[in-house]
């Protein structure tokens, strides 16, 4: 998983500019009827407005880029001479064009004065991602996915901004046998422990 920061006044000027518009870029499943968020992964690593509103003749392609957009920090071509490795290291040798359905979540954090914006991609999905490891607490219990269809109550040993090293405990007593292993940051949960005393 990779974790790409925005400008979040930069963001905020492409939610601006989708707003402003009556047209809308389609997506692989036909027309777009509504505001939205393009990520691109091509020259540099970029979000734009999905909005079409007669001042630019720009279509989206990867290959091409205006300086207005929001560029992820260190993947700017029009600024950082190690773009291409920085965006490599995110998105291996993937490339292309990736419609969100972020814009609504990225405006609460811009509304709440955040100043980045920050999206959580594994190649395949982007999802904001608003906690950082300073969030959790090292030895607290949390709740995270299984794999199993249930969920494995886990104590926290470790986090980095990206991911966090659990220990099962408090289950069964052969998955409590795990060694510690690793989960996206964002896959823990605070347990909400709602029995009556």
């Amino acid at each position: 998983m990779a974790i790409l920061k925005f400008s979040a006044s930069a963001v905020a000027a492409q939610i601006a500019h989708a707003r402003g518009c009556k047209t809308f870029l389609p997506n692989w499943n036909g027309p777009v009827d509504r505001p939205a968020l393009i990520l691109i992964v091509g020259n540099g690593v970029h979000l734009r407005s999905n909005g079409i509103d007669g001042t630019t003749t720009r279509i989206v392609t990867t290959e091409q880029a205006d300086p207005s957009f929001a560029f992820a920090d260190g993947m700017n071509p029009f600024r950082d001479t190690d773009w291409m490795a920085q965006r490599r290291m995110a998105f291996r040798d993937l490339t292309g064009q990736f419609y969100t359905d972020i814009l609504d979540d990225v405006q609460v954090l811009i509304d709440r004065g955040q100043g980045t914006i920050r999206l959580a991609t594994d190649g395949h999905s982007i999802r904001v991602f608003v906690r950082r490891a300073a969030d959790y607490l090292i030895g607290g219990a949390y709740d995270v996915p299984s794999g199993l269809g249930g969920t494995f109550r886990v104590i926290l040993k470790d986090a980095c901004d990206t991911f966090a090293i659990v220990q099962n405990c408090g289950n069964c007593e052969d998955f409590d046998a795990m060694q510690p292993y690793r989960v996206p940051l964002d896959a823990l949960t605070e347990i909400d422990d709602r029995r009556a005393a």
